[in-house]
């Protein structure tokens, strides 16, 4: 089983991409956490990606799909892969098809989660981060035990610069237009399933398990 999982900023992919990981015993691909995990480690794709990161320009698509190549290499990602992140361009998309050819694999699903503008404001703004390992909390939504402490490595929280009203609206801006046409992208491949996030993380974890379970025979939930 390989999925995707696609969505604006704030529509909780990487929160769900955990739980369905857990729920489908699938591996959890956050492209996010592995040019981390190259960077941080000084591997040879690591150390090439960091030169642009230096420089203020993004990781050419080439590299994050070699580092997506090594990573499907590893055995936790025989049964399958939930992939967090990419693509976010239809030219990521077409990349990682090519990729998925060497080995005969196809995506089963492409979950697209749907979640409106206010949710999603409402959600950034309050978001807290870990310094430490990076896990999200929210002030409101789900706050930590310890005001400013991370419950799973009691690491410092805060709050990022670029989590305000004004900036998340041009975040969103930048999303419809470089990552919205891949819902046409996949739709057209008969992969694509709609989900309503702006419900509660329980409610979205069961509405994707439902479409696992039901396959072809649902088409939104």
């Amino acid at each position: 089983m390989r999925i995707i999982l696609l969505g604006p900023p704030g529509a909780g992919k990487g929160t769900q991409a955990k739980q369905l990981s857990f729920e489908l015993d699938l591996a959890h691909i956050a492209t996010g956490d592995l040019l981390r995990f190259n960077v941080s480690e000084k591997t040879v794709l690591g150390l090439k990606a960091q030169e642009y990161m230096n420089k203020g320009l993004l990781v050419p698509d080439d590299l994050v799909i070699q580092m997506l190549k090594e990573r499907f290499m590893q055995a936790d990602v025989k049964k399958g892969f939930i992939l967090d992140g990419f693509p976010r361009t239809i030219q990521q998309a077409i990349a990682l098809d090519d990729l998925l050819k060497n080995y005969n694999w196809r995506i089963d699903f492409v979950f697209n989660l749907d979640c409106s503008e206010k949710v999603i404001i409402q959600r950034l703004s309050g978001r807290l981060v870990c310094k430490n390992c990076g896990a999200n909390f929210h002030i409101s939504n789900m706050p930590p035990k310890r005001k400013g402490i991370c419950d799973l490595c009691g690491g410092q929280l805060y709050q990022r610069t670029d989590d305000n009203e004004e900036t998340i609206r041009k975040r969103l801006a930048v999303y419809q237009q470089e990552s919205a046409p891949l819902i046409d992208y996949y739709t057209k491949q008969g992969l694509l399933r709609q989900i309503q996030a702006d419900r509660s993380q329980k409610e979205v974890l069961e509405a994707m398990v439902s479409f696992v379970k039901c396959k072809n025979d649902c088409r939104a939930l």
